[in-house]
């Protein structure tokens, strides 16, 4: 830290920029902040120092966020002076775990670690920033959210390396899982984080599930890619295996292997996998979600497993495989973990080398062939729909099996995201019913609120079927269930009124997410989105319409009182209703939700709640 500090101070020098004393402190302040050492003891008589007496004040950090910074020094790197993956990978995980265990006041051990993606190499002599923080907690487990960045002292240049989401599990006496305090998130980017975080863990306990869909429904037969001037590489020759001791350095405070160490030592092995395929040295650009599926200790032995998978035109994916054992061979092997590493060859100016083709082996090896190019599949389905920004998505992405669990996904976490923004400001008050708008760079956004005296449940139950919309709408001519995809999700086709200057009706294909409340506090949410679907195209009889957020959120207030807010970004052929609404030249909107409430009012006895017709 010494060393950074001087690196800084001396940069500015260089430059002729004066160092303020407050930066060297702001500095040293900052940088402890990751440290889980006790406060000192003050000696008799000492004063305690007032809050900002030495600093400037300062907005309140989150209590469970943890900073590291690490200078990158040639035992850390690979041949190509580059920092290790597998040595990030171990930082992560600890500045991640120290987060957690702030939290949770006891120890906690890595559960899973969903997709990352490798955006820069970092280069020897510059600066690993790593600040990981608790987005939220649910009974026993909690999601870290990291972020990577590197700096580099000489030019001041920061960038950023990936962002990651791990879940911790709390460890109570004797390993059993010990109940976590829930967390109040206080910015408005923590409570997007907070928000979402409930997705992203939906999202985790379907993904297996996501891909045998996706295997189930496509062609049994292994198809081998022809690549012109390429001979095949036979999967064989890329297998590897190595064994571990695990020793006190590579454990943590509670004796059990460090979920980073494990991760390091399973991407070295793949690396050797992927060298083998490609006879050149390759740089690892995504890890797949991941689960840690049990523990192993200090004196165990680990077994890792590599081998190629699959070759595409410019990546490959390899396979790796962690089993324990201890002292006894008669005892069988714990599987503690598997991952999947996709990696890229570079040439001289960066871009990817095309690959040699893989012949997978009979048997598993064309298993493992196939599930490789499902995971491709899927990971481009994550990557185009999630990991995209909100105004980078297409409005009508293509639904099919394979990506559902993606775009409910995003189609949620995008309306919880305009929930939680900070910015609404009152425009309109009309008796019970409130609008607000939000302007943001490219939208105009609008909330209209009110409450209604109705259970929360009973109103969520009313306003998620879409094909009652028109008995308070007039807006909604009809709406008719395409199809149900799941329980939370229906795909609707909608027919609406004229638009001012149209000469004919709009349609829409909207996709409907619904989610009861993850925990006290959540509100019951209803999101739309639009998407497109091969068996209901464009026709000459209607304007094609699209919605890129919309959707209710229904809060109880009481027993029998609930908050019912409806959002919606408004689309540029709907700027124009939205905008007269807002400067009190048309009451339609209103108008509207005062329908909505006489609806929920008037439905609000019915026992049957019509789920059976949702």
């Amino acid at each position: 830290r010494a060393t950074l500090l001087l690196s800084r101070c001396l940069l500015k020098m260089v430059k002729g920029t004066t160092i303020v004393p407050e930066e060297i402190l702001s500095f040293c302040c900052n940088g402890l902040q990751g440290s889980t050492s006790p406060p000192r003891a003050r000696e008799p008589g000492e004063r305690e120092e007032a809050p900002g007496a030495m600093a400037s004040p300062s907005p309140a950090r989150n209590p469970t966020e943890v900073q590291m910074s690490q200078l990158v020094l040639p035992c850390h790197t690979n041949h190509r002076g580059e920092l290790s993956t597998g040595q990030l990978l171990k930082w992560i995980d600890t500045a991640a775990c120290l987060s957690a265990e702030r939290h949770a006041g006891c120890p906690c051990v890595t559960a899973s670690m969903d997709d990352i993606y490798f955006e820069h190499t970092i280069s020897v002599g510059q600066v690993v920033n790593i600040k990981a923080k608790v987005n939220r907690a649910f009974n026993s487990s909690m999601e870290v959210g990291i972020q990577v960045s590197y700096e580099d002292l000489c030019s001041g240049k920061h960038c950023s390396i990936c962002k990651a989401y791990a879940t911790f599990v709390a460890q109570g006496p004797l390993g059993s899982k010990a109940r976590l305090k829930p967390l109040a998130p206080q910015t408005e980017e923590e409570k997007i984080e907070y928000s979402i975080a409930a997705e992203r863990r939906r999202m985790r306990l379907v993904h297996k599930d996501t891909l045998k869909d996706l295997l189930t429904r496509s062609p049994q037969e292994t198809e081998l890619e022809t690549r012109d001037g390429s001979r095949a590489v036979p999967a064989e020759k890329t297998r590897v295996e190595s064994v571990e001791l695990v020793l006190p350095p590579h454990a943590n405070h509670q004796g059990n292997t460090f979920g980073g160490q494990i991760m390091a030592w399973m991407e070295n092995v793949a690396t050797i996998a992927a060298s083998r395929l490609c006879h050149a040295h390759p740089t690892l650009r995504a890890i797949e979600m991941f689960h840690f599926r049990g523990p192993s200790q200090v004196g165990d032995r680990l077994v890792l497993k590599a081998i190629v998978n699959n070759a595409f035109k410019n990546s490959m994916e390899v396979g790796v495989s962690a089993e324990a054992y201890g002292q006894e061979m008669s005892v069988s092997r714990r599987h503690i973990n598997s991952a999947f590493m996709t990696f890229v060859v570079l040439d001289q100016e960066g871009h990817p080398r095309t690959l040699p083709m893989v012949a997978p082996e009979p048997g598993d090896g064309e298993r493992r062939y196939r599930e490789a190019s499902a995971r491709k599949k899927i990971r481009l389905d994550r990557k185009y729909v999630i990991s995209c920004k909100q105004t980078e998505v297409p409005l009508s992405v293509p639904w099919d099996q394979s990506n559902k669990v993606y775009l409910s996904y995003n189609n949620v976490s995008a309306l919880k995201m305009l929930v939680a923004k900070a910015n609404w400001a009152l425009a309109r008050e009309k008796e019970k019913v409130r609008m607000y708008t939000l302007e943001e760079d490219k939208f105009l956004s609008f909330r209209i609120e009110m409450s209604v005296c109705i259970t929360a449940s009973r109103a969520f139950s009313l306003l998620s079927n879409l094909r009652r919309r028109h008995e308070w709408d007039s807006h909604y001519v009809s709406a008719e269930l395409v199809q149900k995809v799941d329980d939370d999700d229906m795909i609707y086709h909608v027919v609406s009124q004229k638009l001012r200057h149209e000469n004919k009706p709009q349609d829409f294909v909207i996709l409907a997410s619904r989610r009861k409340p993850c925990s006290k506090g959540d509100p019951y949410v209803v999101a739309f989105r639009s998407v497109t679907l091969p068996t209901h195209p464009a026709r000459a009889e209607f304007t094609r319409g699209e919605t890129l957020c919309s959707g209710f959120c229904i809060w109880p207030e009481s027993e029998e009182m609930s908050k019912v807010a409806y959002y919606n970004q408004a689309m540029p052929g709907y700027l124009n209703y939205v905008t007269t609404n807002v400067a009190g030249l048309s009451s339609d909107i209103c108008s509207t939700f005062e329908a909505c409430e006489k609806f929920l009012l008037k439905n609000k006895e019915d026992l049957i709640s019509r789920l059976q017709d949702f």
